[in-house]
């Protein structure tokens, strides 16, 4: 609760569009690479600052503007006067809190969208802000930090004569968003992989431990179902939108990944059904040991009920019972503690009692 306090009192106070900063502070500067490209060749320009000319796009060429850090907010200032981008923009930009969303600005398109990670040893889900503003013959990507999501778009762009190579800034825009897409589906499938294990030490061994990790699941589906059931409607608007910077052409693949976003959210919620049912799963299981544990208990004090009625009655202290005087009395009522004992089992199978 602290963390969150902190976060929401630097913008109080402040007017709407205020470029400040407000995600979690990491060490990591603000780095500006620069991709040129078109059907022939390819450019890469790192470490890129304010004074490069943005808006110098030759002919036929598209720009990749990546941007990778939020703390510096001067360098989002000054993009936001050479792109002529609005206030509110640059603060939806810096507050990496957004839920994904898509608006139209007639000379740009803000797109925001999340790219969920999955920490390998805690299971941990973590989503990330990726900023995205499509222009003409340009597009600017922000994330708050560097990840390896889109090294495989990278790679398509040193391809020569690829299909990524030949076409616009709006399908750069698109291809982003299908590796951010596709990658829902790794997390998902370890996600679903992580539920089937915990089913089957649910049936098998329901400790307390593992009601915690059924708990941990629960928050994970909700976080996951907040980041991407929101994508539906920003590739529906960007189907729907009648934009000079979308081509119609792209519509084909707009609607391929918006089935992909349909798929991940049925498959996301039948693991929320899952994990919901994991619940009564845990009190089943638990009920069934109960259960369990208290036959045998029952059973154990059955069978000794008779046994300890015969050994308190033969350890009654009167002077004249003709069974202690004769020799084989000890071993008579063993023998017959005996039958008893057996017989009660066999009687308790026959029932499949036990």
């Amino acid at each position: 609760m602290k963390k969150l306090a902190r976060k929401k009192t630097v913008k109080v106070g402040l007017p709407p569009g205020t470029p400040v900063f407000t995600g979690e502070i990491i060490d990591i500067d603000t780095k500006i690479q620069i991709i040129d490209y078109n059907g022939n060749e390819s450019k890469f320009i790192d470490n890129v600052n304010l004074d490069f000319d943005f808006l110098n796009i030759s002919k036929n060429w598209v720009r990749w503007i990546k941007i990778t850090g939020l703390t510096n907010a001067l360098v989002f200032e000054g993009l936001g006067k050479t792109f002529d981008l609005h206030p509110l923009v640059l603060e939806d930009i810096l507050h990496p809190f957004q839920r994904p969303k898509f608006e139209d600005y007639d000379n740009y398109i803000f797109i925001v969208i999340k790219c969920i990670s999955c920490e390998q040893d805690s299971k941990e889900i973590k989503s990330e802000q990726i900023s995205l503003i499509l222009g003409k013959n340009y597009m600017i990507s922000i994330q708050e930090r560097e990840t390896n999501i889109l090294n495989p778009l990278i790679e398509r762009i040193k391809i020569p004569k690829g299909k990524l190579r030949s076409m616009g800034s709006d399908y750069l825009t698109y291809a982003l968003i299908d590796v951010v897409v596709d990658n829902y589906f790794l997390i998902l499938e370890d996600f679903g992989q992580s539920i089937e294990e915990i089913e089957d030490i649910l049936i098998e061994n329901p400790k307390p431990e593992v009601l915690q990790t059924v708990y941990q699941l629960k928050r994970s589906t909700i976080d996951l179902r907040k980041s991407i059931w929101p994508m539906r409607e920003v590739i529906n608007k960007l189907q729907r939108e009648q934009s000079e910077l979308i081509s119609n052409d792209l519509q084909i693949y707009l609607r391929d990944i918006y089935d992909h976003i349909f798929r991940i959210t049925d498959l996301l919620e039948n693991y929320r059904d899952i994990i919901f049912g994991m619940l009564d799963i845990y009190l089943s299981s638990v009920s069934n040991k109960m259960n369990d544990i208290m036959k045998v208990l029952t059973i154990i004090s059955t069978v000794f009920i008779p046994l300890s009625f015969l050994a308190g009655f033969y350890g009654m202290n009167f002077q004249h019972m003709p069974e202690l005087s004769n020799p084989f009395a000890y071993p008579m009522l063993i023998i017959l503690m005996m039958i008893i004992f057996g017989g009660m089992l066999w009687f308790f199978r026959r029932k499949s009692w036990i």
